[in-house]
């Protein structure tokens, strides 16, 4: 599966909103550092579905409103 610019955007923005670090986000999300690097800093956008759902549901966890 491959991430969207958008998508890419979005967990930047919110790690980056919630400052976390690198090891954080990969303690958070269940996605590995050496992963979430590549992604972020060589353009890597091709992860397995495993990754693809870990993040997207991490980043739409982070804008859901609770009432």
């Amino acid at each position: 599966m491959k991430l969207t610019e958008k998508q890419v955007l979005a967990i930047k923005r919110k790690r980056g909103e919630l400052d976390m670090s690198i090891t954080e986000l990969a303690n958070t999300t269940g996605v590995s550092k050496w992963t979430l690097i590549d992604i972020f800093k060589h353009d890597h956008r091709n992860v397995n579905s495993i990754t693809f759902k870990k993040l997207n549901d991490w980043i739409v966890a982070q804008y859901t409103v609770i009432n």
